[in-house]
């Protein structure tokens, strides 16, 4: 397994290329409903942001694939976005039996599985437990396997998300993922979800998500069939050392790792044309095999 360190970038992409409002779908699950937009054709891909964030997430990563002949397909997590927050479960875990339902529900699989942050933890459990309805895996700062956290953090961090202020805490964080480059719509992006989580029920399903563990998809790393890729930036300030974070997981599950030199928790927000480039090398078997 050989990690690649990549060029320090700070260019976007063109506005031209960001994509235009899309019907949102809805998948019916037994406590609620997950939001969906379909675009393309192709091989599927299907998508998920990380926590307390929207699918626009992907704002730059879903038009680029469509336009290299992929279906894509970005989801809301539950409780955020335009999913519902009436849901008893908000861990990752309840995330990738979305995930998995997603997939049963449009038919078109198997399907390359991309998760950001806790999502990416979502993505591992979904590979593991359907294998034949994934066929590659991409994971972005992701979180899969639990950190040692001592019992005054774990303490403080409930705490902090227990609170009227939650929102406060979570977006301050947010603001400081971003250390190599912010998009020129990034404010723009933070209103949309500092919006959204002013929503009924969205606080708190974002609480119950901060405040849960990874233990479903480290449990599952050796049930990974499908080629991986982890994708970090080298200055994500999530992790004590990032490079080995994604090193590690990457060997345990079979798959490889790659990084962005200088970029945070979000590497295809701030490097999104590094990111495309080796991700859309990793995806092309996906494509090839139908043709």
């Amino acid at each position: 397994m050989n990690a690649t360190i990549a060029a320090k970038n700070t260019s976007t992409l063109p506005t031209n290329t960001l994509p235009v409002p899309r019907r949102t779908r809805f998948l019916s699950r037994d406590e609620g409903r997950i939001a969906y937009d379909d675009i393309g054709d192709g091989p599927l891909v299907i998508l998920a942001p990380g926590i307390g964030d929207l699918r626009r997430e992907y704002r730059f990563v879903a038009p680029a694939l469509a336009a290299q002949g992929y279906r894509v397909v970005t989801m809301d997590l539950r409780g955020l976005g335009e999913s519902d927050a009436t849901f008893s479960r908000y861990d990752g875990k309840a995330v990738g039996d979305d995930i998995i339902a997603l997939i049963r529900h449009i038919d078109a699989g198997p399907a390359v599985l991309m998760g950001s942050s806790m999502a990416a933890g979502s993505a591992v459990y979904a590979a593991a437990e359907a294998p034949e309805l994934v066929s590659r895996i991409v994971l972005i700062g992701g979180f899969t396997r639990g950190p040692v956290v001592s019992a005054p953090m774990k303490l403080l961090v409930r705490v902090l998300m227990s609170g009227p202020w939650r929102n406060a805490v979570w977006l301050g964080l947010h603001g400081t993922l971003f250390p190599l480059h912010k998009p020129e719509d990034h404010d723009e992006h933070r209103s949309k979800m500092r919006n959204n989580l002013r929503e009924h029920g969205r606080s708190a399903a974002l609480a119950q998500m901060m405040l849960s563990d990874h233990d479903h998809a480290e449990a599952r790393y050796d049930k990974v069939q499908a080629p991986s890729l982890f994708v970090m930036g080298t200055a994500d300030p999530d992790f004590p050392d990032p490079i080995e974070e994604a090193n590690e997981v990457a060997a345990a599950i079979g798959g490889e790792a790659f990084f962005i030199e200088g970029a945070g928790h979000y590497p295809h927000v701030e490097a999104p044309e590094l990111f495309l480039e080796r991700v859309l090398v990793f995806l092309e078997p996906t494509r090839l095999a139908l043709e």
